[in-house]
């Protein structure tokens, strides 16, 4: 099991991801978050939240309301998250692409994260551009996490080669 690595040493204006607790924390994020797909502008809002975990670059998490009508719909499946509880998953739907399985919510997470119910995070890797207060974000390396990576944050992140263990 690989060790904790050294963190990256923060920029002016900069969270270090080591410095975000575990279990993780929800807050209210009133930024501008934007999704496209297909040529579209699938979401937006300014009334967002982040989930903010040890090691991870925040996982952002809009309204439903804020997506296009038809920009989700229901995908077969679920997961459980040990801090959040069950998690269902959307396809995401713009122009005429299709991202599978790319988006989730929890219709009833646990108690810390009550606000979340029925809020969507989108994996960014999927979309064709997401963006927090106009920077196009880079996806949580590894396939497997929803975090998104903007300048705000600094790392290393959690699902490069060799995390694992962190």
């Amino acid at each position: 099991m690989a060790g904790r690595p050294v963190p990256d040493r923060p920029l002016a204006g900069q969270e270090s991801v080591w410095d975000y607790p575990r279990p993780p924390r929800l807050e209210q994020f009133p930024g501008r978050i934007t999704v496209e797909l297909g040529g579209e502008t699938v979401a937006s809002t300014n009334r967002g939240w982040r989930v903010l975990e040890t090691s991870h670059p925040p996982t952002y998490y809009l309204p439903a309301d804020d997506f296009r009508p038809g920009a989700l719909r229901d995908a077969d499946g679920a997961s459980r998250c040990e801090w959040k509880g069950r998690a269902r998953y959307y396809d995401v739907i713009g122009g005429d692409r299709v991202a599978p399985r790319a988006a989730w919510t929890y219709p009833e997470p646990t108690a810390g994260f009550r606000a979340l119910a029925g809020a969507v995070a989108v994996m960014a890797a999927q979309m064709d551009r997401c963006t927090v207060d106009g920077e196009e974000v880079l996806p949580q390396p590894g396939g497997f996490y929803g975090g998104w990576i903007t300048s705000r944050v600094a790392g290393p992140f959690k699902g490069v080669p060799g995390s694992m263990g962190w």
